[in-house]
């Protein structure tokens, strides 16, 4: 058997866990500080359902309970969670046969709200099911000191608590030009605090937004791969319909890369990321009916498939460029 030519997330929780484990996705009703009420605003790639798994939508049909700073905690909104754990334990075990499984909150800020708040919503959605981890997608600018003392209270000595942290380039100017909100100072700063914190990080990285090419790609895995992060999620500019990213592709003003310059960026991404690090990602996964552009990007299974081979023919690995 070939050796993998990167270290994918799924081998890694293989290795941890003897077998193959599953995330359950949960959108448990947050908003960003940077969306207005009306949800409009937020990043330039970003749209009104903010990454909630697919397999969830059809529970979210004549529903609203995204809040302001996600303050309220109605019994609505903790139904919805119970019912997503459930539909997730459903279809996950129908789809691949699962039978144990990460409880992900991946939908938005899922710490934009005051710790008490969090507490509940958190415990609650534990209290579902018997999971291995625990993982929270959130922005740098939403990682108080306080939040990041609960999140370190749910760790065990067999229960990892992972952040998925947004960071997506490290130049401020493209930060601004998306509408990030957010400065790469800041992203420093929250690093920092979940490291002290003795937390799993994944680091979020976009490839490709306006005004990078593969230099600025490439400054950027440096100066991640010197702060070493437990793993990286990468992916390709996808435009949403109705964002801001869009109205710029309408106009002819950018142009997102195709699958092809996307693979290109990516091998030299991971050559210089250390052997280590545990790449969940490599590609987006925006559903066709919601995505502008590209429209011909190859399926993601077809995608992996040559990456590998592409790698394999070059006789590279990830991290045979690595400084770190």
């Amino acid at each position: 058997m070939e050796e993998p030519r990167f270290f994918r997330y799924s081998r890694y929780l293989k290795q941890k866990y003897g077998q193959a484990v599953y995330r359950i996705s949960v959108d448990a009703g947050f908003t960003c500080p940077h969306r207005r009420t009306d949800g409009s605003g937020g990043c330039g790639f970003c749209d009104e359902l903010g990454s909630r798994a697919a397999y969830q939508e059809e529970l979210f049909e004549g529903r609203s309970i995204r809040v302001a700073r996600g303050t309220k905690l109605s019994e609505e909104r903790l139904e919805l969670i119970r019912l997503q754990i459930q539909r997730g334990r459903e279809f996950l075990l129908r789809r691949y046969g699962a039978e144990r499984y990460i409880l992900y909150f991946q939908a938005f800020t899922n710490t934009f709200a005051p710790p008490r708040v969090l507490k509940k919503i958190y415990d609650y959605a534990l209290s579902q099911g018997d999971f291995l981890e625990l993982i929270v997608s959130t922005r740098p600018d939403c990682l108080s000191p306080a939040n990041v003392r609960l999140l370190a209270s749910y760790r065990r000595p067999n229960f990892d608590v992972w952040v998925e942290l947004g960071l997506q380039s490290a130049h401020n100017r493209t930060l601004s030009r998306v509408n990030r909100g957010h400065s790469v100072e800041r992203f420093q700063k929250a690093f920092r605090l979940l490291r002290e914190a003795g937390l799993k990080i994944s680091v979020h990285l976009i490839f490709g937004l306006p005004g990078e090419g593969l230099e600025e790609t490439l400054e950027t895995i440096e100066y991640l791969a010197a702060l070493g992060p437990e793993a990286v999620k990468i992916h390709n500019v996808n435009i949403p319909e109705g964002t801001l990213l869009s109205r710029e592709y309408l106009c002819g003003e950018y142009v997102p890369p195709s699958d092809l310059r996307h693979m290109d960026y990516l091998i030299e991404a991971l050559r210089r990321l250390p052997p280590r690090t545990v790449i969940q990602r490599v590609t987006c996964d925006t559903a066709g009916e919601r995505r502008e552009a590209p429209l011909n990007f190859m399926p993601k299974g077809a995608f992996y498939q040559r990456l590998e081979e592409k790698m394999r023919s070059l006789e590279i690995f990830q991290g045979d460029l690595s400084r770190c």
